[in-house]
Parts: C-alpha cells; structure tokens; sequence
C-alpha cells in the first residue's frame, strides 16, 4: 500500500492528510494508489527504481499538452518528486472518475488541433522517457533526421547492444533509411503526446475525453496518428474527426509500419518476445 516515506513527504511538501488509499491499476511499470485526502481524491504513482527525474519528466510531459490544448483534458498535476534518500519519486496528480464512453469523433477534432501547436526544430528542450526507457529529444532541423538519430537509431542499438537483434539487422535499417524521403511527406513540427495508444486516454464521466502517460515531442503529426494504429482501441469516428480538421493524407496507410518501427523496437527493448520477430520480419524487406 502506501509507503510511509511517500506519505511523510506528501504531508510535508503538500500539507495534504491521506486518510486511505486503495489500490488500483497503474500499467507495467510503476505502483499506484487512488488516495482519499478529505473531500479530495488524488491519483499517485511511484516506482523505488525509476530514474531520478523520471517522474518530473512526466510532469512537464502533462502541462506542455496542457498548454498545448485548451479542449483535451489532461490531469492536473500536484507534486512531482525525484527520490530522495530511502524515499521513492512519485507523481501526485487529481483523480479522474472513468466514464463508459464519449465522442470518438470530437477527440480526433481535439489531437488534430493539438498537432496546430507548432514549434521551429523537432525535439524538445530537454530529454524524457517513452515507457521506462529514455527518450532523446535532441534538435534538429529536418524530421526525416530526428527520426533516424533520436528516435530509431537509439533503440535499434539497445536491441543489438542488448542481443535481442542482430548486428546485420541495421544493415537492413540503411536500406530503409535509404528509401525515407521518398516515402514520408515534409512537415512542420507538431506537439506530439508521443505514446498515443489505447491505454493513454480515457474518457471521463462527462465524456470528455483525457490524455495520460504522455512521451512529448515536436514531430511529425502522423506519428502520433500511426500510433494509434499500433494496437488499436480507437473508433473510426477518431479519424474521421481528425481529418475535418487536418486532412489525413491517402497514402498515409503505406507509412504506418514506418512510423510504427520506433514504438516496435521500444518493445522490443522492454518485452522482446514476439515484438522482436515482429520488427526482424518487417526490416528484412530492406
């Protein structure tokens, strides 16, 4: 349940009184509890071996969508803390009530909308995570240079590094990276959530639809868009409410698995299995 050093911390830096917590389900990665403080109800998570600034990363993640979009709605944060000592990092933010549903197609009207919030360089000013690995968000001027420096090429090389792929496999990446700018559009860049599958939104009880978990970036839209494709979870009306807004361009299907190869091999890297013959059989086309 709730480790006493959170609790002493949350009292301390909060002036908030938990008066009990309850379990709930928190992904893969980290501890969570939904904790009843008085007439409030918060959300926390928290993880003894995560990063020293894992959590304040996610923090920033939260408040840059935030900013980014007045329309969809994204927890407001409380405290985050990095360890200190025998005290775990955590992440203190308002608790949101699940709701059974909402408007699919007004939630791709919203992340269209989003992706309008521009930026000069794709990147971030700082580096993040996606999962629990970290995420480089170095500048660069040119989309196709990002995804192959700060995005592929990173965790191409924890899977080789690591055994889970073999060396010759990047040989096979050349060929693709070769082929990219024919294949992927120029863009702008866009305010991306960056982990975009169905285990990252939800709805509220008034249907409205929330962003969680987010790996931020500017980058190209359609990789949040290729995403959501990953795993599915996403009503068709999403799209549809994405291109009133931005048209999703005809071809965009051929690009998916493209796009996809980052959050393919970050699998690789953190579950191997199935996801590493995955990533094997669409390399070796090239």
């Amino acid at each position: 349940m709730l480790p006493e050093t959170i609790r002493t911390r949350i009292i301390e830096s909060c002036d908030i009184s938990v008066d009990s917590a309850e379990s709930v389900s928190g992904g893969s990665i980290n501890h969570a509890l939904k904790l009843h403080c008085g007439s409030s109800t918060l959300f926390l998570k928290w993880n003894a071996n995560a990063p020293d600034d894992f959590f304040l990363k996610e923090a920033e993640g939260l408040e840059l969508l935030k900013a980014g979009s007045t329309e969809l709605r994204v927890p407001e944060v409380i405290q985050s803390a990095a360890p200190h000592g025998d005290r775990p990092g955590f992440l203190l933010m308002e608790w949101i009530n699940p709701g059974s549903t909402g408007d699919a197609f007004q939630f791709g009207e919203q992340l269209a909308r989003l992706h309008q919030t521009k930026a000069e360089r794709f990147g971030l000013n700082s580096d993040n995570y996606i999962g629990s690995l970290p995420q480089s968000n170095k500048h660069h001027a040119k989309w196709l240079t990002f995804f192959a420096d700060e995005r592929i090429g990173p965790q191409l090389k924890r899977a080789v590094d690591s055994g889970k792929m073999e060396p010759s496999i990047q040989k096979n990446w050349f060929g693709l990276l070769k082929r990219l700018d024919a294949i992927i559009p120029p863009t702008e860049p866009s305010l991306l959530h960056g982990d975009l599958w169905g285990g990252n939104y939800l709805f509220d009880e008034d249907g409205r639809v929330v962003l969680i978990d987010p790996a931020v970036y500017y980058g190209h839209p359609e990789m949040d868009l290729a995403f959501t494709k990953m795993f599915g979870g996403f009503d068709p009306a999403f799209y549809d409410g994405y291109g009133s807004i931005t048209e999703i361009e005809a071809d965009f299907k051929d690009r998916i698995q493209v796009y996809n190869l980052y959050p393919l091999l970050v699998h690789v890297n953190l579950f191997d299995g199935h996801y590493t013959l995955d990533c094997r059989r669409f390399l070796k086309k090239f």
